[in-house]
């Protein structure tokens, strides 16, 4: 990618992560419930009327909308996401100590949904219009069929509870810990995943290059790591951008049936306690992260398809 393209992106990035800055605020400051109340009610405490408006006062809730924004925004450039009003702590500490497991989660699932899905994508290609191939298809249609939360809760009950192989509940360290969190989310994904090998491998086997490889006589299995995966590797790699933004943006519900101490189950506890702050960082950190993940899939391109990379040298 060129100087050029790479600045174009960068500001292309601020513009879109602005907007997502001023929805997320704007949709909390209209958010129904009083967060002030809320915040005295989690202590245990029931203030006076005078003691409240004071409150509010000092949090500087009770000032315009703009300048509230600004001011919130100011302070996110610095670093600085607010105290949270559920925990009393600083939302930047907060957000660092959960965003590690939430990593963690993410990427384990999706070395689980790559292991299980790219095998899977090709023996199907190959096996087109096969018994193989339609084992491999009907059981895709089940994966992107069920929701995420019902195969977590079978998973607990069949692993955890039945046979008792791990613990329920997945807190703490330990690879046993992400098992089950990470097979829920791999699940869908390795279904739609698998559904996109498939497809691209199909489109590579008809390519010219291939018969000319068999009428010289190559193997079929080099035929098939060697020249057609590479070839259709590139949307495979936007697709993976996308798995990995959507597992990071989509454990909420994941972490909650295994409260798993992560992001997303962070996300959850602060829409529960009208914990504002918390959540606008939450938005914010997923976006950036979302945006830097796909940013690195463009920038891969040129480095994986020559064609990609003589264009922009042009």
């Amino acid at each position: 990618m060129s100087g050029t393209k790479l600045r174009n992106r960068l500001f292309e990035t601020i513009i879109v992560l602005f907007g997502i800055s001023f929805i997320t605020f704007g949709l909390t400051y209209l958010a129904p419930g009083d967060p002030v109340r809320t915040m005295y009610a989690v202590s245990g405490s029931i203030p006076s009327e005078e003691i409240l408006e004071q409150t509010r006062e000092s949090m500087g809730l009770n000032k315009p909308f703009f300048i509230q924004y600004w001011n919130w925004l100011a302070g996110c450039l610095r670093g600085d996401f607010g105290i949270s009003y559920s925990m009393n702590r600083p939302v930047a500490d907060i957000i660092l100590v959960r965003l590690w497991p939430t990593l963690k989660l993410a990427f384990t699932s999706l070395a689980f949904m790559i292991l299980v899905s790219v095998p899977l994508g090709m023996l199907a290609a190959v096996k087109r219009n096969r018994v193989a191939d339609y084992l491999i298809r009907s059981g895709t249609f089940l994966g992107i069929s069920i929701p995420n939360f019902w195969v977590g809760m079978l998973l607990l009950y069949v692993v955890a509870v039945k046979f008792k192989l791990v613990s329920v509940v997945s807190m703490g360290n330990g690879i046993e810990k992400l098992i089950l969190p990470a097979v829920t989310l791999a699940f869908a994904m390795s279904a739609k995943y698998t559904r996109q090998v498939r497809t691209a491998v199909l489109e590579e086997l008809n390519q010219e290059y291939v018969i000319g490889a068999r009428a010289r006589g190559i193997k079929e299995s080099i035929i098939l790591w060697k020249h057609i995966f590479p070839n259709a590797l590139l949307p495979l790699i936007t697709l993976l951008g996308l798995s990995l933004g959507n597992l990071l943006g989509g454990t909420a519900v994941v972490e909650v049936i295994f409260s798993y101490q992560g992001l997303g189950n962070l996300a959850v506890s602060a829409i529960k306690a009208y914990d504002y702050p918390l959540i606008q960082a939450y938005v914010i950190w997923i976006a950036v992260i979302y945006m830097v993940i796909n940013g690195l899939v463009d920038i891969s391109y040129s480095y994986l398809d020559p064609r990609i990379r003589k264009r922009s040298e042009i």
